[in-house]
């Protein structure tokens, strides 16, 4: 603590910055992991400020899903911690209804983030032992900063925080609609049109599906390769299933299992021009990240011809783009499924626990720093995270209460003593 005084002291912009001293951890992120982790350490005692830089809690659902979105896993595995979805929820949440499950866990723990707030900057002082995270809250052309000074900082902004829009030859030329799946709601004012979707995904091929429900003519760019999974297997879920067989099984069977299962399903996916990786679907998503397509209805549109499927891009013309097989297409507007990135390394000066591409090596670095939801295992890992910071902490934080209490009644007893 003496170390913290003199920290703030030698701060001379200290109270031009609004400086805060929290007692507890700092939690960057209102999205499901804060949430989790908010609630997690509320659990163990231990309070915790998080900054949210929306004005909303989970904004990734709220502002930049489309409307047909539901939870591609079961409920059960995407439930955050202490607090299971209501039973009338059907398997697969809508995305209404996930966002409802989070604003009543967030009243229910009673998390109340701090809104608006754009964190600049976070970095650890080795001298004092603290760190110290930078925001800007912007009320018009005002801008305002603030520093919170804390012992402990949880990473708890995703792994989508930021778009990625690729560099294609040409894009500005093309002259029609652009915009990146964060912004795509629905495919109803696309009616008649004909739309690049541009990534095979989870969402280029759901974008896609939803386009040819409302009568759209979409073509797909398929530049590499992709694992295409049904979402069940005979009423029973390919996650669970995979889960289940995990126990017993390693990686590489279980893989092949799936595989045999999906071409008794499918049958031979190629001839749509939708090639496998070599690696399976498990295995590449343990090791690149790389989240195999759990198909909901668009496999059956490629077939029919309702989805297009094209090779990678060349580059954009006015009205047209040329594919790298030498085919031009004609289109009204371009769909960029191009996926999203972290934007931790932006902010975060740290050097060792988030590596150049935004993703950790755990949940636990050095310092006092945390991450939760980065390890690549969805929803149950961000939980998971969050149930082992939380306990980390807490295990800390209750010692040097006890501590304190014990100093305190030791001293309380000295002074009656000497009366």
């Amino acid at each position: 603590m003496e170390n913290l005084f003199r920290l703030v002291d030698q701060d001379q912009g200290f109270f031009q910055r609004k400086c805060t001293l929290v007692n507890g951890p700092v939690i960057v992120g209102a999205g499901p992991s804060g949430l989790a982790t908010a609630a997690c350490l509320r659990e163990q005692g231990v309070p915790c400020v998080v900054l949210e830089r929306a004005e909303c809690i989970a904004s990734l659902w709220q502002k930049r899903t489309y409307d047909r979105l539901k939870l591609h896993l079961p409920k059960q595995f995407c439930q955050l911690p202490k607090m299971p979805f209501p039973e009338d929820f059907p398997e697969y949440p809508t995305k209404r209804q996930f966002i409802d499950y989070l604003e009543s866990y967030a009243r229910h723990f009673d998390i109340n983030p701090k809104f608006n707030e754009c964190v600049q900057s976070a970095r650890y002082d080795e001298t004092s032992g603290f760190w110290r995270v930078k925001t800007v809250v912007a009320s018009g052309s005002n801008k305002t900063e603030f520093e919170y000074i804390c012992r402990w900082l949880v990473v708890a902004t995703g792994e989508n925080a930021e778009r990625v829009v690729p560099d294609i030859d040409g894009l500005n030329e093309f002259g029609g609609e652009i915009i990146h799946a964060c912004d795509y709601k629905s495919g109803e004012k696309f009616q008649g049109k004909k739309v690049l979707v541009v990534g095979c995904g989870n969402s280029g091929m759901e974008v896609s599906l939803d386009l040819c429900n409302h009568n759209a003519s979409p073509s797909m760019v398929v530049r590499s390769s992709v694992h295409v999974l049904p979402r069940e297997f005979f009423g029973k879920s390919t996650f669970e299933l995979a889960f289940l067989m995990l126990k017993w099984l390693p990686i590489w069977l279980v893989d092949k299992v799936l595989l045999i299962l999906a071409w008794l399903v499918f049958g031979n996916i190629e001839k749509y021009g939708l090639k496998r990786p070599s690696m399976g679907p498990l295995e590449l998503k343990n090791s690149n990240g790389k989240t195999p397509v759990l198909d909901i209805g668009a496999l059956e549109k490629i077939r029919s011809g309702d989805i297009n499927v094209v090779p990678g891009i060349k580059r954009f013309s006015r009205g047209q783009v040329e594919l790298i097989n030498g085919e031009k297409v004609e289109i009204d507007s371009v769909v960029l499924a191009t996926g999203y990135r972290s934007n931790v390394p932006y902010w975060l000066q740290e050097g060792e626990f988030f590596c150049k591409k935004g993703f950790p090596n755990g949940w636990k670095g050095k310092g006092g720093l945390y991450a939760v939801g980065f390890t690549r295992r969805g929803l149950s890992g961000a939980s998971s995270d969050a149930m082992q910071i939380a306990k980390d902490i807490g295990m800390v934080w209750k010692q040097e209460t006890k501590q304190q209490t014990k100093r305190t009644v030791a001293c309380h007893r000295r002074c009656i003593s000497q009366f």
